[in-house]
């Protein structure tokens, strides 16, 4: 069935890619997600995710420390990335571009992929940076700006490093923020700069995986957590109504 498109969709996508070791080698991705969302409902349209041979097999790890991590046996049998350039392109190309650091990383490896191909790239008509846009926003209230530690703040779960489930967490965050934000504006003497940061948990980093102190968010019992909770069961019961369309255009506008 063919889905229907809009001119504004946006499509959140992410990229795994090997991590250089040796001086003058290269990023090599090793793995493309992407989800296309409707802008009116946050909702899911279609999806698509492959792993990808890089040219050179020794630059994926022979072993992963993650449970489901990338090894150099999961991408010897994946299609190069010329065998899926044209499906990445159609995913890509007039379309709002989101993730969490896209446009230092995702964004330019995109580019540097297709010039390697010698095909033309796609282009963004728009960019949305997660990461720069909650960092303005939001703050460091969740301890860093880190997918995982936002995701934890959350309680949305562990983040697997593994592009679709990636991308599925990044819009979730995103929502998860502009509620708290929609909140914050509507009572900002009760609620804006009151988020607690007693409780604390530990998590490893991405990159050289220290230990490092996150604040939890408001706690379930607190009237801000009820209060949140009453806005969560909103939006579900207001799928498509003129009453979610309201919240997320003035949620919206906050992240501008």
């Amino acid at each position: 069935m063919e889905i229907q498109t809009f001119p504004n969709e946006i499509v959140f996508f992410d990229l795994e890619t090997n991590v250089p070791n040796k001086t003058g080698q290269h990023f090599h991705i090793l793995e493309f997600g992407a989800i296309i969302v409707c802008p009116r409902k946050l909702e899911e349209l279609e999806s698509f995710t492959t792993l990808i041979q890089p040219k050179d097999l020794s630059v994926a790890s022979l072993r992963s420390s993650r449970l489901d991590g990338i090894t150099r046996a999961k991408v010897t049998d994946a299609p190069s990335f010329e065998d899926v350039a044209e499906k990445i392109y159609g995913l890509l190309n007039g379309r709002i571009w989101a993730g969490h650091n896209i446009i230092r990383f995702d964004c330019v490896r995109i580019k540097e992929a297709f010039a390697e191909i010698g095909k033309a790239a796609p282009e963004p008509s728009g960019i949305i940076d997660s990461l720069g846009l909650l960092s303005d926003k939001f703050g460091k209230r969740a301890g860093n700006m880190k997918m995982a530690s936002l995701a934890a703040y959350f309680g949305l779960g562990v983040q697997k490093h593994r592009s679709l489930d990636d991308v599925r967490m990044n819009l979730e965050v995103l929502k998860h923020c502009a509620t708290v934000l929609f909140l914050e504006s509507t009572l900002p003497n009760q609620l804006e700069g009151k988020w607690q940061s007693s409780s604390k948990i530990r998590t490893r980093s991405r990159s050289h995986r220290q230990i490092a102190q996150k604040a939890m968010p408001y706690t379930k019992g607190s009237s801000f957590g009820k209060m949140a909770q009453n806005v969560k069961n909103i939006l579900n019961k207001a799928q498509g109504t003129q009453t979610l369309q309201s919240l997320i255009r003035h949620s919206h506008s906050l992240l501008r």
